[in-house]
């Protein structure tokens, strides 16, 4: 087998683990046998000087 890698945005309200943790459970929906995930980039939104939505790039990769 070959390790593949994609990568995903998450977002989230919550926080930037919740934004990963998204992110790689919207990609387990098409990709099967996950080995590993890194976080690549954080960014958030913000409005009225606080943070209103939490992002995360990954890169997965998985066993294809």
């Amino acid at each position: 087998m070959q390790v593949k890698v994609s990568e995903f945005v998450g977002e989230s309200r919550r926080s930037w683990q919740d934004a990963v943790e998204n992110a790689v459970s919207e990609a387990s929906r098409d990709i099967n046998n996950i080995s590993g995930v890194e976080v690549v980039n954080w960014t958030a939104n913000c409005a009225d000087n606080k943070i209103v939505e939490y992002k995360a790039n990954i890169r997965i990769a998985y066993l294809g």
